[in-house]
């Protein structure tokens, strides 16, 4: 299975890779941008997003709405902006940063299943 990590740090996106690792992902993009993001997932549909909202530059709201606008893909917000996430993306899971590696697993898990 394919993710996509929309995140500009880098030690946050490693350990987003490794716990996804974990829940059987095998090849993974990274992305630090809106337009890297959007790039990234053109190039190879995902299985799976991870995002943060505040991106350097971007939002990774609107990445994540440019590219589900035409297919479906479950997504889980990893971010400090949580109320951001909640409010205009309610559909999916949110989870806090710092996080923890049972949250995001089971986060995982819940997106996996709709």
């Amino acid at each position: 299975m394919h993710a996509l990590i929309i995140e500009d740090d880098g030690l946050i996106s490693m350990a987003i890779e490794d716990v996804l690792r974990g829940c059987g992902f095998t090849s993974f993009d990274i992305a630090v941008s809106f337009d890297e993001a959007v790039a990234a997932a053109s190039k190879q549909c995902p299985d799976l997003i991870t995002s943060d909202v505040q991106l350097q530059p971007g939002c990774g709201i609107d990445a994540v709405q440019t590219i589900c606008s035409s297919t479906p893909i479950p997504v889980i917000f990893i971010t400090g902006r949580a109320h951001s996430a909640r409010s205009r993306m309610p559909q999916h899971p949110v989870l806090t940063k710092p996080f923890c590696t049972s949250d995001v697993q089971a986060a995982v898990r819940h997106a996996m299943k709709q």
